[in-house]
This record gives C-alpha cells, sequence and structure tokens, in this order.
C-alpha cells in the first residue's frame, strides 16, 4: 500500500514525498484507520518501525483550523532530545498546512516556554514533568485536549515518571482519544490501560518488520579497557564504512572516560551525550552528528530513546546492559526503514554468559571475531579494574556509577565509628560509682 491508499489530503502526501516516504510501515498501516475511527490503541512496535509518523499522520489528518490557543493534539515522551525529535518530525509533516506546534522540556528557561504556550498551540510535544509545571503554573490549560499520545511508556514508567503520567491523565477530558506506544509490554503498561482507556484496539508490530532482522551482529572479547579503547579507534579509523556510528556505555564515567581517550587518539571526530551534560551540549552533539560533522557519537540509555538519526551505520555496545529488551532497544538505532545497518559487542571473558542470555532469549547469532593482528594488546589497567568483584570486576565497567543512581551500602570511616559515650565528667563518674549517678528521689513532704 502507498501513503495515496490511507486517505491522506494533499498537504500531508507533498510533504511526505518531500521526507523520501513512499509506502507506510507495517505499523503505521495498521495504527491509521482505527485512530481516524475515534478508538484508543495500545501499540507494540520496535524501534525504527516508524511510530512517531504512525500517530501523527492520522491525527494530524483529522485536524481542523481553529484559533483557539489551547492544544487539541498533545504527545506525551519521556526525554527532551525525543521532544525535538517529535516536533522536529510534526514540522517537516505540516509544512503546507496550517498548524501551531510547540514543544516544552525540562533543563531550559521556563518563562521562554510559558510564553510560547500562551500564544496558542494546536499540537504540544511535552515531557511530563515540565507540562504538569507549566500547568500548575497556569500557563496551560488541557481541557481542549482531544487525542493524547504516549509514545515510549516503557520507557517512561521506567524513568520514574508513573506519577506525574497518572496526574496527567487524570487531569485531562475523560472524552479523549487516547494512543499508547511501546516497544515492550508489562504490568505498569496494562494497568495504565486498564484505567485510563476505553476498550482500545490492541495492536503489535514486533514481529513484523523489526530493525534488527535487517542488522548484522559481531562480538569481540577484550580484556581492558584500554585495550577496548585501542579496538574501537583501530575499527573506526580503518574502516570508512563507519560513517556514523553510535557507541552505547552503561554509566555517565565511562562515557566520559571514552570520549576523552577516543578525542585524544582521533580529534574531531567524536561527540558525547548523557545526562549530566547541559541542554546546548547535548543538542550541540546530536546536531553535529546529524549534520556529519562527527563520525562518532557516545551515549548513555537515558539519552538512547530520544536518538533518532537516520542512516547509523553502526551501533556499538561498548559495554554491554544487563537487560537483553535494553539491546535490543540500543541495536535498534541502525538498520531502521529500508537501510540495512551492523552492530558490534564488546565483551569481557567474565560477561560471556551474559551475552549468550542475550543471544538466547532475542534469537540472534552474536558470532565472536578474532581480534585484529594490528590491536596493540595494552596490559595496564585502569584503577577500577584491579579489584576482580563478580562478574563487574574484570569488565570494562567495574565499580563505575550508573546512569541512574541506586542506593548501596558503604562502611563507615572509623571515626564515624564511635558511639557516643556522653561527657569526660560522666564517664569518670560513672567508672568511680560502677554505675551513672542521677538526682536522689525527691523526700516526702517537699522537703
Amino acid at each position: 500500500m502507498s501513503f495515496a491508499g490511507l486517505n491522506l489530503n494533499t498537504a500531508l502526501l507533498n510533504a511526505l514525498d518531500e521526507m523520501g516516504y513512499s509506502r507506510p510501515t507495517v505499523i503505521q498501516e495498521k495504527v491509521f484507520s482505527p485512530v481516524m475511527s475515534g478508538r484508543d490503541i495500545l501499540a507494540t512496535a520496535q524501534p525504527g518501525t516508524g511510530k512517531t509518523l504512525a500517530y501523527l499522520l492520522p491525527m494530524l489528518r483529522q485536524l481542523t483550523f481553529s484559533k483557539q490557543k489551547d492544544p487539541r493534539l498533545l504527545v506525551l515522551v519521556p526525554t527532551r532530545e525525543l521532544v525535538l525529535q517529535v516536533e522536529e518530525e510534526a514540522n517537516k509533516l505540516t509544512r503546507y498546512m496550517n498548524v501551531r506546534i510547540g514543544a516544552v522540556y525540562g533543563g531550559t528557561n521556563m518563562n521562554t516556554q510559558k510564553q510560547r504556550v500562551m500564544e496558542g498551540l494546536d499540537l504540544l510535544v511535552a515531557t511530563p514533568g515540565r507540562l504538569l509545571d507549566l500547568y500548575l503554573n497556569g500557563a496551560l490549560r488541557l481541557k481542549s485536549v482531544q487525542k493524547l499520545v504516549l509514545d515510549e511508556v516503557d520507557e517512561m514508567l521506567g524513568l520514574g515518571f508513573q506519577k506525574q503520567l497518572t496526574d496527567i491523565l487524570e487531569i485531562l477530558p475523560e472524552k479523549r482519544q487516547t494512543l499508547l506506544f511501546s516497544a515492550t509490554t508489562n504490568e505498569d503498561v496494562e494497568e495504565i490501560s486498564a484505567v485510563f482507556f476505553r476498550n482500545p484496539v490492541r495492536l503489535d508490530a514486533t514481529s513484523e518488520g523489526t530493525p534488527i532482522e535487517k542488522v548484522k551482529f559481531r562480538a569481540y572479547c577484550l580484556p581492558n579497557f584500554l585495550t577496548s579503547v585501542g579496538l574501537l579507534s583501530l575499527l573506526i579509523k580503518e574502516n570508512q564504512d563507519m560513517n556514523r556510528v553510535l557507541v552505547f556505555c552503561n554509566s555517565r564515567k565511562l562515557a566520559d572516560r571514552l570520549w576523552e581517550h577516543i578525542a585524544e587518539k582521533l580529534p574531531g571526530i567524536c561527540g558525547l551525550m548523557h545526562a549530566n551534560k547541559s541542554q546546548n551540549f547535548r543538542i550541540q552533539s546530536l546536531q553535529n552528528f546529524e549534520s556529519g560533522k562527527t563520525r562518532v557519537l557516545i551515549a548513555t540509555d537515558l539519552i538512547a530513546r530520544g536518538i533518532d538519526v537516520q542512516n547509523i551505520s553502526h551501533v556499538v555496545h561498548f559495554d554491554l546492559p544487563d537487560d537483553p529488551a535494553q539491546f535490543l532497544h540500543r541495536s535498534g538505532r541502525t538498520g531502521r526503514a529500508d537501510a540495512s545497518g551492523e552492530v558490534i559487542v564488546f565483551h569481557s571473558e567474565e560477561e560471556k554468559e551474559l551475552l549468550d542470555n542475550i543471544s538466547r532469549t532475542l534469537r540472534i547469532e552474536l558470532p565472536e571475531q578474532p581480534l585484529p593482528g594490528n590491536l596493540m594488546m595494552i596490559q595496564k589497567l585502569m584503577p577500577d579494574e584491579q579489584e576482580p568483584d563478580s562478574r563487574l570486576g574484570a569488565s570494562l565497567k567495574s565499580n563505575l556509577l550508573p546512569e541512574t543512581p541506586t542506593g548501596g551500602f558503604h562502611e563507615k570511616h572509623e571515626k564515624n565509628k564511635k558511639v557516643n559515650q556522653g561527657g569526660s565528667y560522666r564517664r569518670k563518674l560513672a567508672e568511680k560509682y560502677k554505675k551513672p549517678i542521677s538526682r536522689g528521689a525527691k523526700r516526702k513532704g517537699g522537703k
């Protein structure tokens, strides 16, 4: 089926043609008719299958001109980067339409976004936290929302937005159409759908046209961090087809360290994105990567869902995630639409069991490759690699801080182990009389 078969208007068809799209993906074709009929949707689809256009096209097709200021279409996503991606796609689709589009997200000046919202919007793309801030501030009214999209819901819940999401769903008008898109389905997603959805249509496109089917995999077993840095640098330097490489790390600390080493070995080709970087720094890094100014972008999983760059040639797992689903999300950044891609996996000897589990769970082959003959094997270990401790002890990410802080036990310093025994005078009396000295009982009669 072509897009013309979806009963799109001329304005949308012309925009799609300029964007280079001729045929809808599986999820886009499945979603269109139920959305047009007004049904609530629970859709499951992997990254790279075209979820953004799947909900934008039918919503924009039904949108009519209005001068009212309150938004009628609301899209909620988990990260700032994804907000900007959805806003960009919506702007491209409405090139020949009169639609007011705005985006709000945390980490930037709220007054500027407040002014934009108060000027009037038809479509608003937002993160849950900033949306609630603007609503509670009185700058945003949600009583006119007709269609709500919850995109990447599993990631939204995983980042701790469940309370904000529930608050927003309770604030919005009951008579609305709700569209939920998720890569995975779990109990939290089902709980939200049971409470806030009206007889939803369930659509599953996870088994059809998934990007992982068009991806080639290879794995390398490496002894330590510095040798891994050497291999990554060597592969990038010797393979010109690695022209847009997305490298994933499990922690901000490791991402910083890797970026410093790659920047030293191959100056000017590498960018960095993670939650500790400022919004402007992250946006600039992503723009440089999209434009081809940099060939490599090092990122953490927290940012992964917001990256929708076309034609990523390679994804590198610099270290392995524990969750096969997260491995799938990372790998899905390449091989999108009709393009092919390649995924390279770095792992330690201790992580072979984890690698096998990912292979079994996702039913994919992760063939082990011999290390290049011209790779320099470095014996030096980083400080946090020198203390063996379970799987992480000798792996690349030993003792590194996770992207999302977690609690843990820390042994007290010796000076903090002292027990308060009272003042020195009390201790002397206790030692002399073998019991604490206290005031005697009052005599009867008060005498």
